[in-house]
C-alpha cells in the first residue's frame, strides 16, 4: 500500500507540474451523445478551448477524422507552436465496446495505454464536445475539448456545451481558449 501512495504521490506531482488538471476523487459518470455516427463525425475540428494539457502547447488546433478501416477512425492533431513550427500526431481511435460508440478510446503511440474520448454532444455539422477522465487511486485526470467545424463558435454555444461540463461537476473556469485568428493561424497551412 505505501508503494502505491508513493507513486501515486509521484505521478501528481508529475502531472501537477504539466499542467494537467488534476482533482480530487474518481471520474464523474457522464452521459455520452445518443446514436452516435463516426461516419458523420469525420472531417476537421478546430479547438476552441480546452483544460489544459501537457501534450498540447500550441494555438490553431486542429483534429482531423478519417475512417480508417471498420470501427477504426484516424486521428491527425495539428497545432501551431510559438517558434512558428507546426506541430502534429497521428493515431488512431475505435468505440472500446460497439454498444457504446461515443466512448472512444484513442491512441497515439503502440507502448502507452489509449486515452478516453467520450463524445459528450455533437450536431455534427457545428459543435462537438469531448471529455475525458482517467482514474489514478484517489486523483482524477481530466481533459475537456470544445470544437467547432469553424476556427469560432458561437458564444451561446459555448455556454450551452460549458453548462453541460459544469453539471457535472467539471471546473468551466479552467477551460482556456485557442487562439483560432485566421491571420496568426496561416503559418499552419503553408
Amino acid at each position: 500500500m505505501k508503494a502505491i501512495q508513493v507513486i501515486s504521490l509521484t505521478l501528481l506531482s508529475v502531472l501537477a507540474a504539466n499542467a494537467q488538471l488534476l482533482r480530487f476523487g474518481k471520474c464523474p459518470k457522464l452521459d455520452v451523445q445518443a446514436n452516435f455516427d463516426a461516419t458523420r463525425y469525420i472531417g476537421k475540428w478546430y479547438e476552441i478551448k480546452k483544460l489544459p494539457t501537457a501534450f498540447q502547447k500550441g494555438e490553431c488546433g486542429t483534429a482531423t477524422y478519417s475512417l480508417k478501416s471498420p470501427g477504426v477512425i484516424g486521428v491527425l492533431n495539428r497545432e501551431l507552436l510559438d517558434d512558428g513550427t507546426t506541430n502534429s500526431i497521428v493515431g488512431s481511435a475505435k468505440a472500446k465496446n460497439p454498444a457504446e460508440p461515443a466512448k472512444l478510446e484513442v491512441s497515439f503511440f503502440e507502448t502507452s495505454p489509449p486515452g478516453p474520448y467520450w463524445v459528450l454532444s455533437s450536431d455534427y455539422e457545428g459543435h462537438s464536445l469531448v471529455y475525458g477522465c482517467t482514474d489514478f487511486g484517489l486523483f482524477r485526470m481530466e481533459f475537456a475539448w470544445i470544437l467547432s467545424r469553424e476556427p469560432t463558435l458561437s458564444e451561446e454555444t459555448t455556454e450551452e456545451l460549458q453548462s453541460i461540463l459544469s453539471s457535472a461537476g467539471i471546473s468551466v473556469n479552467k477551460l482556456v481558449a485557442t487562439n483560432q485568428d485566421a491571420t496568426y493561424c496561416s503559418a499552419m497551412t503553408q
